[in-house]
């Protein structure tokens, strides 16, 4: 008999999506379920890009960045946080913001030490931090409204916590965390000596509410860890080019993991997004606003249809009460089955909980409405008929 494999990686299941995509392609479905642009980014980035591998510089680029994404990264932290940032020693490029993410947490986490997140949550967080040895301690948001429920919050940490994972705007919820909800939060990461990774990749996808960064408020600088996405900045996921930044003490480490882990992302796509964050503020506002008409054209259909949808300030994602139709179904069966009869995919949100922090809601999904405003009209229209002749 051979010798295990790692038993945590071995008892991994195969993710929500895959499944969910699967079946979506088996029944010709119109697919919410994944959360990227069904239409390119820039074209004038696309460009820059192209030209970039013709120039002659398609080795190795340095392991923290090129120099001028560094210097456009710490230039987006002044112009939207009014960060001031070394380019030169507190920036990281990294191959998408999952790797950032990862070396954020290799470089804090030693086995043993506690790591407080936030349910619901994007699928890889917890997996990495017990995979680094890491013990969550799993606080949850309380629904319809996604409320911080403050003191599960405070009696999640202890002088055990190292840190916590933050994601604001927030993948599934579309929450936008408030000054006040911040505040509170860094309150309790001062008085527990703790630092926090801030998954901000959708920072400039909100509606109506302002995204603060953690980082930009008083005494927060030296603690944490900024991670922001070119691919959700620009709708070009695909790219995987992401971002961290932090201060010395901590860049200097997480430098050691990423030069572990990957060591340099494509040149090329660097120049691109360089470029690309060096964009008019029109540019950005222009994404938001045409974010926040599809998710207002999706949640009015959704409501249309008998659904009761939930607040949404940010992100791709909103998330919906399927009680009125599911017939009493919970969310795990109601969404293969909206695949297969209304030919609508979308993720039930149970998957986005850990059993060990209780039973999840069952009574949820999370629709994308980062496409085009004709697939969302169609995916509405297809809820309708299934609804009328069920």
């Amino acid at each position: 008999m051979t010798k295990p494999l790692n038993r945590l990686l071995e008892a991994q299941p195969t993710t929500i999506f895959t499944v969910m995509s699967a079946l979506a392609r088996q029944y010709d479905a119109v697919n919410l379920g994944q959360g990227f642009p069904d239409t390119e980014g820039p074209q004038d980035m696309v460009r820059v890009a192209a030209d970039a591998l013709l120039d002659g510089q398609n080795q190795y680029a340095p392991l923290t960045g090129l120099p001028e994404l560094r210097q456009a990264v710490a230039d987006s932290n002044a112009r939207f946080q009014g960060l001031t940032i070394n380019p030169d020693s507190e920036v990281i490029v990294t191959s998408g913001a999952t790797e950032a993410l990862a070396i954020s947490l290799m470089a804090l986490i030693e086995p043993g030490d506690e790591v407080v997140l936030i349910e619901p949550l994007y699928d890889t967080y917890l997996p990495m931090v017990r995979q680094l040895g890491g013990i969550p301690k799993l606080v949850r948001l309380e629904h319809p409204d996604w409320t911080l429920p403050r003191d599960a919050l405070a009696n999640a940490f202890s002088a055990r916590t190292k840190a916590i994972l933050l994601n604001t705007p927030m993948n599934p919820t579309g929450k936008v965390f408030t000054q006040e909800e911040l505040t509170f939060i860094a309150d309790l990461l001062k008085q527990y000596d703790a630092y926090a990774v801030c998954d901000e990749v959708y920072e400039h996808l909100t509606f109506g509410a302002p995204h603060i960064s953690l980082m930009a408020l008083p005494d927060m600088r030296e603690r944490c860890i900024r991670i922001g996405s070119a691919g959700k900045s620009f709708s070009l996921t695909g790219w995987k080019v992401g971002y961290v930044t932090a201060p010395v003490s901590l860049a200097t480490v997480i430098a050691k993991a990423h030069q572990n882990l990957v060591f340099a992302t494509a040149p090329n796509l660097q120049r691109a997004v360089a470029y690309g964050l060096n964009k008019d503020t029109h540019y950005f506002q222009g994404l938001a606003a045409d974010l926040a008409h599809k998710r207002t054209i999706l949640s009015d259909g959704l409501r249309s249809v008998g659904l009761e949808v939930l607040p949404c300030h940010g992100s791709y994602f909103v998330m919906a009460d399927i009680t009125p139709l599911a017939q009493g179904e919970e969310d795990v069966a109601f969404a293969p089955r909206l695949t297969r009869e209304a030919g609508v995919t979308t993720i039930p949100a149970s998957a986005f909980y850990d059993a060990s922090n209780g039973a999840p809601p069952t009574h949820l999904l999370r629709f994308a409405f980062c496409k085009q405003e004709a697939i969302l009209q169609e995916a509405i229209s297809r809820i309708r008929a299934w609804r009328d002749r069920t």
